[in-house]
């Protein structure tokens, strides 16, 4: 991010991988997102790490959003210090949200995370970290999805039904008092995207990976 358009820069949230920085483009505000060199890794291969995941998050972040999902606009990469710059969306995480929603507000969100993994789910991009704490609903109303830096192609049942496993735990964990709620209105927003058929064999696969008390953090280099 060049200095002349850097106005100031707020440090918003420490994260095991990345800070985000809430900055302006100009008159824009946006988000910095810079992943920070870890020292239990050989030096050369962390760069290598970095750079990599630099490079395949803002590719997917633009994937998702070419599919139909939303996601923030990717602004800048700057691949020699690891930085992204992205939209800032107007809103708040859906795990704060859900704090002071009502129960029709909350099947209206949790109807709409289903439909946009549908969405995903259907062009084979698997998203890898879904949690409430990943999904942003904007002033609109509208969700969008963010760090995707776990995300990766596959056409494989396992895979989606893992990704639907994994938001099934986060949300049993993060919102246990609504969370079958929740999932029964997410299975209904997948169903309207990728139909009842293709469903209920991701929705069975998931459930056979929950009895196994398996679960899958992503792929990386």
């Amino acid at each position: 991010m060049e200095e002349n358009t850097r106005k100031s820069i707020t440090l918003v949230k420490k994260g095991a991988e990345a800070n985000l920085y809430l900055s302006e483009w100009g008159s824009v505000k946006v988000i910095v997102k810079k992943r920070i060199p870890k020292k239990y890794r050989v030096a050369e291969l962390d760069k290598k790490i970095r750079n990599y995941r630099t490079i395949h998050e803002a590719e997917y972040l633009f994937l998702a959003r070419k599919y139909g999902v939303p996601t923030p606009i990717v602004l800048s990469i700057d691949n020699l210090s690891n930085i992204i710059v992205m939209e800032y969306i107007e809103g708040q995480r859906v795990k704060e949200a859900f704090e002071k929603a009502d129960e029709k507000s909350k099947k209206m969100i949790c109807k709409q995370i289903g439909n946009q993994i549908g969405r995903l789910h259907k062009n084979n991009l698997i998203h890898g970290d879904l949690t409430s704490s990943n999904m942003i609903i904007s002033d609109q109303d509208k969700i969008y999805f963010i760090d995707f830096g776990l995300s990766f192609y596959s056409n494989e049942c396992e895979d989606m039904g893992v990704d639907l496993y994994l938001l099934k735990r986060a949300f049993f964990s993060t919102h246990y008092k609504d969370a079958n709620k929740c999932h029964s209105a997410i299975r209904t927003g997948y169903i309207e995207e990728v139909g009842k058929k293709i469903a209920d064999r991701v929705f069975k696969k998931s459930q056979q990976i929950e009895r196994r008390g398996r679960y899958f953090v992503g792929r990386s280099i």
